[in-house]
């Protein structure tokens, strides 16, 4: 092989090898990415705009017509995942007023069943005036809302038996529970009902679990509630971070940053969900979300 050739042939394989490397690259994840929850097969935002922040009461005092047009910023910039509550006083009539007149498939909603309810045919009646709060035919995903009990899975079943009568109808398309405390949080790897979980997940513990029956102002468990977290994961679960911004304790933007950097890092969480006062918090949040997880 001649010198020129030997060096054209060198270039070539170099060349072809580092298009390689490059070509493994894997894709940078963005916060408006749809992603998979587990088994529920529902595709979601990575990032969701909660409309719960104290019981939804910094949304709902923005007044319908602001918080129609944050909600729509929300959307245009990307974030096409919305949650709230029946205990969101008001909330989900607001958040229903203002999708109205976007394209249903073009969004995704989650609410929350309060679990102090009864169930059976009250539950469906429930359900029923859940969409039309909404203003939906369908509802993605619903939750039983704010599980603290051990017992829970028996305390709550003819409410899962209504839920999943409801999916089999597609009136929902999945359904799973919010968790408030250590006591449920152990009882949720090997469950078989739970299509998806809402976890409370931060750096520091703010707002999260506790072995209390109640929410205290202690630090939560961190350690013990990745663990399950990842396990829970594992077991094909969806799993949804929330109080992300501690309750909006985390007043200071390294807290952000590192509640962020933790929660889309850890391999075990899909999504996330906070909730918004401007625009200026969705923007944040989305360069937050992007530049943590590509960093």
């Amino acid at each position: 092989m001649s010198r020129s050739t030997r060096r054209d042939f060198l270039a070539a394989t170099f060349g072809a090898a580092a298009m390689s490397r490059l070509g493994a690259q894997p894709q940078k994840r963005l916060a408006t990415d749809f992603v998979t929850l587990g088994k529920s097969n529902v595709k979601v935002t990575r990032l969701a705009f909660g409309t719960g922040t104290f019981g939804g009461r910094v949304q709902r005092e923005l007044g319908q017509e602001a918080f129609t047009s944050l909600v729509r910023h929300a959307y245009d910039r990307g974030i096409r995942f919305f949650e709230t509550a029946e205990s969101y006083r008001g909330m989900p009539e607001m958040l229903g007023i203002a999708l109205k007149g976007l394209p249903r498939d073009s969004y995704k909603l989650m609410t929350k069943y309060s679990t102090g309810g009864s169930g059976g045919s009250d539950t469906a009646t429930r359900i029923d005036g859940f969409r039309r709060q909404l203003q939906s035919e369908y509802i993605d995903i619903l939750l039983l809302h704010c599980l603290r009990p051990p017992t829970w899975e028996t305390d709550y079943r003819s409410a899962q038996d209504a839920f999943s009568e409801a999916k089999s109808k597609k009136v929902i398309l999945a359904h799973g529970a919010s968790v408030h405390g250590l006591q449920a949080l152990r009882t949720i790897p090997g469950n078989k009902w739970l299509d998806l979980t809402l976890l409370r997940t931060n750096h520091n513990g703010t707002r999260m679990d506790t072995p209390d029956l109640r929410d205290v102002d202690a630090p939560g468990n961190v350690d013990e509630v990745t663990a399950h977290v990842k396990k829970i994961h594992s077991q094909g679960m969806g799993v949804i971070g929330m109080k992300l911004c501690g309750e909006g304790r985390f007043t200071q933007a390294e807290d952000r940053e590192a509640a962020m950097k933790y929660a889309m890092n850890l391999g075990s969480v899909d999504a996330v969900t906070i909730g918004f006062k401007s625009p200026a918090e969705v923007d944040e949040a989305i360069d937050r979300m992007n530049r943590v997880m590509n960093a």
